[in-house]
């Protein structure tokens, strides 16, 4: 096994945001339309320049990378050396690349699609206050996430982003073959961190509504939020807090590299 394909932790600590927190036994996710998974305008004639351009070719001297379609294993390997035993019970076994590009992908969207998450759901229910009342997210709930906010605080961010940048042209070629030909991973990671980071801090409880099935929240404006703001809303403000100052350390890196010349 090449431990470098641990590059997979700085994706899959996103990917947990938006699919471990956000896939709920209780809260399931609706299928996105098939457009969710495209760019929203046709490309452009001339690809624009990469905003946040990294090293996107495979060094001479590191060992070959593994084709998309043959690395699941040894992602799945490095993910367990990493993460522990636990990490098993999270991580669905084929498509890993695929899976996490198409997910973060989704995070600043409205919708993400069950079919594409990388890892299973949130174990145990959701926890809501006064069910048969003024209904409210429960502070309660906040604690089936601290596991593995504990585990995304305690992963080194510096070890995390070299081994991403590594791998990076896996995820770009995962990026074109989702439906972006003249789109750059790395500019469309830093935008999910960046809308991640924008959502809002509530005090109190959030309050939530049950016009069908699924809660939603009462606040229209919380519940017109994108897919990775509402997981930040669901973990509680603690973990929101822990789970954004580790993305903050992650954009600071991944937008702070050049290629070599």
């Amino acid at each position: 096994m090449n431990v470098k394909i641990i590059v997979l932790v700085v994706a899959a600590a996103l990917v947990a945001l938006g699919g471990y927190l956000y896939y709920d036994h209780t809260h399931p996710p609706a299928e996105a339309p098939a457009s969710a998974a495209a760019p929203a305008t046709p490309p452009a004639e001339s690809p624009p320049e990469p905003q946040y351009p990294v090293p996107g070719t495979e060094t001479p001297d590191a060992a070959p990378l593994p084709a998309i379609d043959d690395s699941d294993a040894a992602m799945h390997d490095a993910l367990v050396n990493v993460f522990g035993a636990a990490a098993n019970d999270l991580i669905v076994p084929d498509s890993l690349v695929r899976r996490i590009v198409a997910t973060i992908d989704a995070l600043p969207r409205k919708k993400l699609a069950a079919r594409m998450r990388p890892v299973t759901p949130a174990p145990g229910k959701l926890v809501v206050e006064n069910p048969e009342g003024d209904m409210a997210l429960g502070a309660d709930n906040y604690a089936r996430y601290a596991p593995f906010v504990s585990l995304l605080e305690g992963a080194d961010t510096s070890q995390l982003v070299q081994l991403y940048l590594r791998f990076y042209p896996r995820f770009q070629q995962a990026y074109v073959q989702l439906g972006y030909p003249s789109g750059y991973f790395n500019d469309r990671l830093v935008e999910a961190i960046d809308d991640m980071l924008a959502a809002p801090e509530v005090e109190g409880p959030i309050a939530l509504s049950r016009p069908n099935v699924l809660y939603e929240y009462t606040d229209p404006d919380l519940e017109a939020r994108s897919v990775g703001q509402k997981v930040l809303l669901r973990v509680g403000p603690e973990n929101a807090a822990a789970i954004k100052a580790k993305l903050r350390e992650i954009r600071s890196q991944v937008t702070s590299q050049a290629p070599q010349a």
